[in-house]
């Protein structure tokens, strides 16, 4: 996504000012939407002659009564997102901020595209003192309710909002819309963990200029928004306390996808979320397991994954998104797990447990008869038969123990090739339990030429090369191709087939569900081989992964909790049709 700035000016009964203003800004090229928020007639015309001056420019819209700055602003935020906007800078109409400083404000949100760039007030001999000083008691309080000094000042209104953020924020709280907006929405985006970054700004106070604070009224509405916070900040102390010790991160802006109805909040690529959790964390629980075994160390996981499931915000959307789309996708008769905080803290307790059984796997903790196959008829045939073959999982189950219970037991040799990128802490504690794992362990960015000629080496020898085929490519360029999945068409990567294509080997499809008893597997035939004809490529590379994405929806009906993808599934690569068949 573009790094596309623009200007948002909520107005209220300035008609002396905002001509000045708006020619201060428009010299730097941005596009400016000025939110009338029902202003008095004169007003209005001023603002319809500047819409015809600078027409291409300023984007007018008029709320048809006085809401507030709150909600002028968070009018003008919408429809800048509705543009194509991905940021915007919010200036008030009244001249007091410098417009020259634009381009500092535009500079440090394109360095940390997810970050909220704050004004910090110079003020000169203008600022009226109880102003001054009266706004310092409402930055205690901000300071109280985030328990942090990264918010210097809550009350300046010259900032640049990320619109995906931002937006996200006030379509799904309930934000107040007069001038106690302005702090409101930094202690709630703080609370999102949203980092912020502060720019010195002259402010002046023009001694003619119009004032729209109601000392009484709105410190009154302030006082009650500040009570309102405090006990927000309470309910959420000690998951507060536990940021104070987990760093901020400002995300680049390409990392945030809309979803396929452009409605819900957006999310990063797979590939771009990173690795949560420390390698001395894991390397503990790996020491927990040789020394206590693993009923043990399987306690340890129900307070990790509370933690995780109350920090990861954005594994929860994604998982309440999955949850939604199987319901959705069942038989009004058939009984599926329902979206919301059980199931998730559920899906990810049985991720954390796949965890500790492929480090039981690797470690030689695992017995072959703690595994099952469902039909052990087609493996067996491959296995006897020496030719080697493309296996195609999911992240379902656990696709990894599988693989090293083959190493182990020398029935085949098997390889599993990988995006390693984003797992390389929890990668080489498993490592560090078995010398063999490295080996057999390829790591790639995607299924290309170049990675089949490489493969075909492997498979001649009668290796079976594992790959998953539920994850996109990871980069933007990608080809995917779309196929229906749990009721909505979902993108599939094209390069599982067009690697089987090239190997000219059999196909297989392989799952490991885990069971109360122990696990079970299931290995079935997909293709004696792929073939790809230039004329109806895409044809085929459509049909191919409308089957695979038919048999992975039949396991994740079967192991609804076990299906391992928290992201937006359902979301396109780049974002549009960028890559697609």
């Amino acid at each position: 996504m573009k790094f596309a700035p623009c200007v948002v000016i909520p107005i209220y009964n300035h008609k002396d000012a905002i001509g000045s203003t708006v020619a201060h800004l428009v010299v730097h090229g941005l596009p400016l939407f000025v939110v009338d928020d029902g202003s008095d007639e004169p007003t209005q015309c001023v603002l319809a002659a500047l819409a015809v001056q600078y027409a291409g420019q300023v984007t007018l819209l008029r709320l048809p009564v006085n809401g507030g700055k709150g909600a002028a602003v968070m009018a003008g935020l919408r429809a800048a997102r509705a543009a194509g906007y991905t940021h915007a800078l919010q200036i008030d109409a009244d001249g007091q901020h410098d417009a020259a400083d634009v381009p500092r404000f535009i500079a440090a949100a394109h360095a940390e595209p997810a970050a909220v760039i704050l004004g910090r007030p110079v003020y000169d001999e203008s600022v009226p003192k109880s102003r001054l000083y009266g706004r310092y008691l409402t930055h205690v309080w901000v300071w109280i309710e985030t328990l942090s000094f990264e918010i210097r000042d809550s009350m300046c209104g010259f900032r640049m909002y990320p619109l995906d953020i931002a937006c996200a924020l006030i379509d799904s709280v309930e934000l107040p819309t007069r001038m106690d907006f302005d702090i409101e929405i930094l202690v709630r985006l703080y609370w999102r963990r949203i980092a912020f970054r502060a720019i010195p700004t002259r402010v002046t106070y023009a001694t003619d200029g119009v004032s729209h604070f109601d000392v009484l009224w709105d410190n009154v509405r302030i006082s009650r928004s500040h009570t309102r916070l405090v006990a927000g900040m309470l309910l959420r102390l000690p998951l507060l306390l536990a940021h104070k010790v987990m760093p901020r991160r400002a995300l680049p802006v390409a990392d945030v996808d809309a979803d396929a109805a452009g409605d819900a909040p957006r999310e990063k690529h797979w590939w771009r979320v990173a690795e949560r959790g420390s390698r001395i964390g894991m390397s503990l629980l790996a020491l927990s397991c040789r020394l206590f075994g693993m009923r043990f160390t399987a306690l340890w996981l129900h307070p990790v994954v509370a933690y995780f499931l109350l920090t990861g915000r954005a594994a929860r959307v994604a998982s309440n998104n999955y949850f939604a789309h199987l319901a959705r996708a069942s038989a009004p008769d058939v009984k599926t797990p329902r979206p919301g905080w059980l199931s998730a803290y559920r899906q990810m307790l049985a991720f954390a447990q796949s965890g500790l059984d492929k480090l039981a796997a690797w470690s030689g903790r695992v017995s072959m008869n703690d595994v099952r196959f469902d039909d052990p008829r087609a493996f067996e045939a491959l296995n006897a038969s020496g030719r080697g073959a493309l296996v195609i999982g999911a992240h379902l189950g656990n696709l990894e123990m599988t693989r090293a219970l083959a190493a182990r037991g020398a029935h085949t040799r098997v390889t599993a090739i990988v995006y390693t990128e984003h797992a390389r802490r929890f990668n080489s504690v498993l490592a560090s339990s078995n010398s063999d794992f490295a080996r057999r362990l390829v790591e790639v960015s995607d299924f290309g030429p170049e990675t089949a000629m490489m493969m075909q080496e492997r498979v001649d020898a009668g290796e079976l090369l594992v790959i998953v085929g539920d994850r996109v490519p990871a980069h933007e360029a990608g080809r995917t191709t779309e196929a229906q999945f749990l009721g909505a068409t979902a993108p599939f990567a094209q390069g599982p087939y067009v690697l089987a294509h090239a190997l000219g080997c059999p196909v297989y499809l392989f799952f490991c569900i885990r069971e109360e008893s122990g696990y079970r597997l299931y290995f079935e035939p997909f293709a004696e081989r792929i073939d790809l004809p230039r004329r109806e490529r895409a044809q085929h590379l459509a049909a191919w992964a409308q089957r695979y994405a038919a048999r992975l929806e039949h396991y994740c009906r079967k192991a609804p909790f076990q299906w391992f993808n928290f992201f937006d599934f359902w979301a396109r690569p780049g974002g549009g049709a960028n890559g697609r068949t």
